[in-house]
């Protein structure tokens, strides 16, 4: 069977945009010769809707999509993900479903049935699983259709989670091959796996596997593609992080040890790079703001940004306080050329000195020198002024706080927190370093005193991070185990890390829940990020 794939980015509620977009593709792939189109999960409306399904019309229009869909059909087959309304009296009030529209003939309806419901995932919020698996009937085939997580298996599941298992049943039901439409967000190390599971899938069922991913941006989630085509025989691989159409007519063979090679850090640089550029496109934003300190952070999310929407559309800000150093102001300055965008001086000196006697009859000589208060204040004044800026130009201001430095509240509420879009904060400082070193590659855009030098926020004299915590590799480490891997801290120990350094920590990712809540989105790029996949208390007594 010819397959066409039309690897799309849908926005979220433009449901005529995104209907136009499947048009376009199918009319496309229909003329190169395809069979059958295959779209990803609810391509009509965009992954996730959230509450938006119970918008006044919301569902309506996107149905109405649909049957649009169905009189512009050519020759081919589409097979468009969309919600459909739950119409059995009980449940849900919605299905996640697929119609099968085919020239000339009523739509064949498939709903999900396995709905995931774990870290960004809530789709049983919404959505009634389907309560049968059947094969339809196309050119004469039975061919299987399922959505997103009726194909994923316990052993690439945080744990078993289903008592059915679709795939199973629609190849014991004679399916000669299986159609999947998903919206599976990025994360690292997550393509390899997919794909993977979706070879071993089509080996143990001796049957082809067709699965056609989303791309783009969401709020906090990306979605990556790499779309497959895949036989117990072979496979064939689409791009990542672009919309791509594909009409696959046969699947290379390859041998069963030949696996995608996917440069780590490349991918989770474009990853971020897409998600900075969809959050601005999709949200209105044709420009961007940050605060650009001479620090690893503000450096590796101007490159990020610089490559999302263009030189011409980032403007960094130098703003050097009482204890920035020469050597940081040169380096944020280099970058910036390095970079070719825009870096004014606008120095926050006068006015932390303005505001630090201004409180000093409130202080009653109780607050240290280069104290919290003080420091602090030079974080706000900062995001004083890129608010400033952004509300001059019109500018969405980019957070540049990493996912170690928000764990343990390293960062200042309404000062360098400050801004729309936390395009770093689900990275790790030493991920940080590792895309520094790979944007680097080819030459020296990010100055290497930036990589270099001791990471400090210069908020009082001869400052450095390690000043207050522990090593980024320790740090990071015990981060990851505890926000990603759920381990007890005597776990921990028992691994030979220091008792003080893990209970320190854990305590301080316990106790700034607070901060995170009033934080920025950030983009998912890991297996737990802070926001939508981590839900915890912010007053609570429980310690791990």
């Amino acid at each position: 069977m010819k397959v066409g794939f039309a690897q799309l980015n849908s926005t979220v509620g433009d449901i005529s945009g995104n209907a136009a977009k499947i048009l376009s593709a199918y009319e496309e792939l229909d003329q190169r010769g395809a069979e059958i189109v295959l779209t990803p999960e609810l391509a009509l409306c965009g992954y996730p809707p959230l509450d938006l399904l119970f918008a006044a019309g919301f569902v309506r229009a996107n149905k109405e999509a649909v049957q649009h869909l169905q009189g512009q059909l050519r020759r081919a087959a589409l097979l468009v993900g969309y919600v459909d309304d739950n119409e059995g009296g009980t449940g849900k009030p919605f299905h996640n479903a697929a119609a099968l529209l085919v020239p000339g003939k009523p739509p064949q309806i498939i709903r999900k049935s396995l709905l995931p419901t774990y870290d960004v995932f809530d789709e049983a919020r919404y959505f009634e699983p389907s309560s049968e698996v059947r094969p339809l009937q196309l050119n004469g085939q039975k061919i299987g259709v399922t959505i997103c997580e009726d194909l994923w298996t316990a052993d690439y599941l945080p744990r078993s989670l289903y008592q059915r298992n679709p795939v199973q049943e629609l190849a014991s039901a004679g399916a000669q091959c299986i159609f999947n439409i998903s919206a599976s967000p990025y994360q690292m190390s997550k393509v390899n796996s997919r794909c993977r599971m979706i070879r071993e899938l089509s080996t143990r069922y001796r049957i082809p596997f067709f699965y056609c991913n989303a791309i783009g941006g969401n709020d906090q989630l990306v979605f990556d593609g790499h779309s497959l085509a895949v036989t117990p025989a072979g496979w064939h691989s689409l791009p990542g992080f672009q919309e791509s159409l594909e009409l696959v007519e046969k699947i290379p063979h390859r041998s069963s040890e030949d696996v995608p090679v996917h440069d780590k850090w490349e991918e989770l640089f474009q990853a971020l790079v897409l998600g900075v550029r969809d959050y601005m496109k999709k949200c209105g934003f044709r420009s961007c703001v940050l605060g650009l300190s001479g620090g690893i952070d503000s450096a590796v999310t101007a490159a990020i940004a610089v490559a999302a929407v263009g030189r011409e559309n980032v403007l960094g800000v130098a703003m050097p306080g009482p204890y920035s150093s020469e050597g940081s102001i040169a380096d944020a300055l280099q970058l910036a050329h390095n970079l070719g965008i825009r870096c004014p001086k606008i120095p926050i000196t006068q006015s932390f000195e303005a505001l630090r006697e201004q409180l000093a009859p409130m202080l009653d000589g109780a607050n240290p020198p280069e104290g919290t208060m003080e420091e602090n204040l030079q974080a706000r004044l900062r995001g004083i002024t890129l608010m400033a800026l952004s509300n001059q130009y019109g500018s969405l201001v980019l957070s540049t706080g990493n996912k170690s430095e928000l764990a343990v509240g390293y960062c200042t509420l309404y000062g360098d927190m400050c801004g729309g879009l936390a395009a770093i904060s689900d990275v790790p400082k030493t991920s940080v370093y590792h895309l520094a070193q790979h944007i680097n590659r080819h030459k020296e855009i990010i100055p290497l005193a930036t990589i270099e030098k001791p990471p400090s926020a210069e908020l009082r004299p001869d400052q450095t991070d390690q000043d207050t915590l522990p090593p980024y590799e320790i740090l990071d480490e015990i981060l990851r185990l505890y926000v990603e891997e759920n381990c007890a801290s005597s776990d921990m120990i028992k691994r030979g890390f220091d008792p003080k350094i893990v209970h320190w920590i854990l305590h301080k990712v316990d106790t700034n829940e607070y901060k995170r809540k009033q934080a920025a989105p950030g983009i998912k790029v890991t297996r737990r990020a802070f926001g939508m996949g981590r839900r915890i208390p912010i007053a609570q007594k429980f310690l791990a």
